[in-house]
């Protein structure tokens, strides 16, 4: 029998609990630095030694984290489910995890690209992870981040699409529905299409009235999916 397939998009609670900041709650990262500074492409322009300065703080930060309960139940179901996730997080602990079906919307952390290409990535040496102006990819180009910036089109939002659209059961776990395009991705949804909404605060979407909330932090969230998945027979 083929396997229901479940789409995930995932924000920054989905993280959270393992230790990475989140940007926008009370002591987020945007209280401490101004998005237009360090996470714009126009800030890169303008003082790129800031920008590769933070990012290298949220490099040396990240490599002390480890996936939690939440990305390993996620990567179990997929013993019983077709999973395809799409990430708005920067980091790899879905693929830590054992989820094998990752689209990173907003880039990936642990990579460098140059400045001149995004097709071509260079993996982040952990125990040299810092950049600085001045360090060049082989093609003669600075080196930064592989981070889709403000300002910055994001070119896996068609594959995203494309799999919202297929999706039996869609489950958002962890994101405001704030940030677009990623938050417009709800409505590809097939009509049909369940969605829940797992996060500890009120989340609510003008994008369909039928939403299944589970207010619940991303651990214990994915536990009580599991469980209405199963009761549902899906």
């Amino acid at each position: 029998m083929k396997k229901k397939r479940i789409v995930v998009l995932s924000g920054a609670g989905m993280s959270a609990e393992s230790g990475i900041s989140t940007f926008r709650d009370s002591n987020g990262l945007w209280e401490n630095y101004p998005v237009e500074d360090v996470a714009s492409i126009d800030g890169f322009h303008r003082n790129p030694a800031l920008v590769l300065k933070f990012y290298n703080a949220r490099r040396r930060d990240y490599l002390g984290c480890h996936p939690n309960a939440g990305h390993i139940g996620l990567a179990e179901m997929e013993r019983e489910y077709d999973m395809r996730i799409v990430t708005q997080n920067v980091d790899d602990l879905h693929e830590q995890a054992g989820s094998t079906s990752v689209i990173h919307l907003h880039g990936e952390l642990m990579k460098n690209r140059s400045v001149a290409t995004d097709t071509i990535l260079y993996p982040v040496d952990p125990a040299q992870p810092d950049l600085h102006v001045g360090d060049l990819a082989p093609d003669g180009f600075q080196l930064r981040p592989f981070i889709v910036w403000f300002g910055e089109a994001v070119p896996m939002i068609e594959p995203a699409i494309k799999e919202v659209s297929e999706a039996d059961i869609l489950v958002v776990i962890g994101t405001s529905l704030n940030v677009y395009p990623a938050a417009g991705l709800l409505n590809y949804a097939p009509h049909n299409c369940p969605i829940y909404l797992i996060d500890p605060k009120p989340v609510h979407s003008t994008s369909r009235q039928d939403i299944r909330y589970i207010q619940a932090t991303a651990t214990e969230g994915i536990r009580l999916l599991r469980q209405a998945l199963q009761e549902a027979d899906y």
